[in-house]
């Protein structure tokens, strides 16, 4: 999954993409990279980030989803916590939704039902503001992994099938460094609940933690984990650095894919 922020102020690529040419040309190369997903977000999900109102979210992303739908062969996936913003993006060519609310948002999971498109469900504590503001669980795992399992019933009751569902742990999201690698440690743990698991730690700031390095440096440090979270399960990497993520990924597939 190709990430392609439309926003002023996302953390790594914020401001770089929100001309449609530029978002156009953003998604050529990360097609052409390997990319079989392009995840457009109009609102930064960082900590501390400011909210945007649904109508500038819609003038950010609906432009761009309609042109990738309708020039390039790839899955589109629309970034968003908005009912509004998901049904106008399905309506102008998105395959999927990606929503760091889990559809806890109104009318998110209604909307997400009528429109019978994959939905992932990500765990955030708090919300973007606030997140980071001394996060606090007793069992990061245990409680992770029941808060997802909650959204999928609650999805399931509201008509969404099984097979549309995938998870997201929510890596940087309301937790600390030691939250971020204890999760990470025990991806299986998620795996095993039968669905879809996607990660996104491409750039994020427990490598910065980690790496002692800035935003443009954290490439090695991300594909390590991306290699690392395909080896523990995990079904879909989120990424800024498509071509060398896939070549990671591809390498991790040849061992794991070796008859005993």
């Amino acid at each position: 999954m190709g990430i392609l922020n439309v926003t002023p102020d996302s953390f790594s690529d914020g401001g770089r993409f929100t001309q449609v040419d530029a978002a156009m040309q953003q998604a050529q190369q990360m097609v052409a990279e390997g990319a079989s997903i392009i995840d457009v977000g109009g609102e930064s999900t960082r900590p501390g980030a400011q909210p945007v109102n649904e109508q500038q979210e819609l003038e950010r992303v609906i432009p761009v989803v309609e042109r990738i739908a309708r020039e390039l062969d790839v899955i589109v996936s629309i970034d968003t916590s908005k009912a509004g913003v998901m049904r106008e993006a399905v309506a102008a060519g998105a395959h999927m939704i990606n929503d760091v609310q889990a559809l806890r948002e109104t009318d998110a999971i209604a909307t997400a039902a009528q429109l019978h498109t994959p939905v992932c469900l990500m765990h955030m504590l708090g919300e973007p503001r606030t997140m980071q503001s001394q996060p606090e669980y007793q069992d990061v795992v245990a409680e992770v992994r029941a808060f997802l399992q909650q959204r999928v019933q609650a999805c399931v009751a509201a008509g969404i099938p099984h097979d549309q569902l995938i998870l997201d742990p929510g890596f940087g999201f309301g937790k600390t460094l030691q939250h971020n690698l204890s999760l990470f440690k025990h991806l299986p743990q998620l795996v095993q609940l039968g669905y879809p698991v996607l990660v996104g730690v491409s750039r994020k700031s427990m490598l910065g933690s980690i790496l002692n390095l800035p935003v443009e440096q954290r490439l090695s440090g991300s594909l390590g984990l991306a290699a690392l979270a395909v080896w523990l399960g995990a079904s879909i990497i989120r990424a800024h650095d498509v071509g060398a993520t896939v070549q990671a990924i591809q390498a991790v597939q040849a061992v794991h894919g070796v008859k005993e």
